[in-house]
């Protein structure tokens, strides 16, 4: 069992206002978001006669993610005028039970249009083009300069020149030149491969210029918590673009990409160590159950740190 973790980057600015709270959704999105009657072909629809294309946030109660979303890009005076100008923004709860028609023209709640997407992160954010394809998507928290690089991609309709994440990697960042060392990393050539009795292994992909890369580093593997579930893993590092020997663990390539603050890094650590994705193969529900059993055993609980 691989744990891919893709470290976005993550800067995060001055958290300067709060945002106003749309009232069917159960989670705070701007006033400026569209109040829809949840018929995703209709808003496609609506969103291309005025030239603009349609975003849709998935997001829940009680995510600190969802919050620097809300309280931080989302009042970036530039992010919040190419939002506005260039997108038709709808918010979805992937614990909400209000009804979405897909462009099946079939109806279901939104849960089931999330777990249909895999929408395995809060936030998530899709771009979708004129046809209801998706072009873009936000895989977890994206700082400002990033998340106002992906809105400018698809303005711009660039999906037909480049692909997005290579667009992405053109997107520089304040942050170290160098790749962070652990003791615990691995070391090459790289034997990836799972024989009975080994530890289950972790794989980070990070990359020069990514100040998440430098806050995983400062933060995350500082945490005793943290600590305490890497004992139980080979962990492997890779940076981008890296040309080392490796041998998978099943011959072929796959990377997905995610911010993860200490909190969810242990937790992701733990779901993986604990063997938990065979009796639970949402990592949301998973991490929701864990921080209630924390905070019933009356241990702090902040999923943000």
């Amino acid at each position: 069992m691989k744990l891919r973790l893709a470290l976005a980057s993550a800067f995060l600015m001055p958290l300067s206002a709060i945002a106003q709270t749309a009232s069917p959704h159960a989670i705070e999105v701007p006033a400026w978001f569209s109040e829809s009657f949840l018929d995703l072909r209709e808003d496609v629809r609506d969103a291309a006669k005025e030239g603009k294309r349609l975003m849709i946030y998935f997001g829940q109660d009680g995510c600190p993610y969802c919050k620097a979303l809300v309280q931080t890009n989302f009042t970036q005076p530039r992010i919040v005028e190419k939002t506005r100008g260039n997108f038709v923004a709808l918010a979805l709860n992937i614990w909400g039970d209000r009804q979405v028609t897909g462009f099946d023209g079939r109806a279901m709640p939104e849960k089931e249009l999330a777990r249909t997407l895999r929408v395995q992160f809060t936030p998530t954010v899709l771009f979708l083009d004129e046809k209801g394809n998706a072009v873009a998507r936000l895989n977890g928290y994206y700082p400002p300069h990033r998340f106002e690089a992906a809105l400018d991609y698809v303005a711009a309709r660039l999906e037909t020149k480049q692909p997005f994440a290579a667009y992405m990697e053109g997107v520089k960042e304040e942050a170290s030149a160098k790749l962070h060392g652990e003791a615990f990393f691995m070391r090459p050539p790289y034997d990836l491969r799972r024989v009975r009795g080994s530890k289950p292994l972790a794989v980070i992909f990070e990359t020069p210029y990514c100040s998440g890369c430098d806050e995983l580093h400062k933060e995350g593997f500082a945490r005793a918590e943290v600590k305490a579930e890497l004992v139980r893993f080979d962990v492997a590092r890779f940076a981008l673009g890296d040309r080392s020997a490796v041998m998978t663990p099943t011959g072929d390539n796959a990377s997905a990409e995610a911010y993860l603050r200490p909190f969810h890094l242990a937790g992701a650590l733990a779901y993986v160590s604990s063997r938990a994705y065979r009796s639970e193969p949402s990592f949301q529900r998973f991490m929701k159950a864990r921080a209630e059993r924390l905070s019933r055993e009356g241990r702090p609980v902040d999923l943000w740190k």
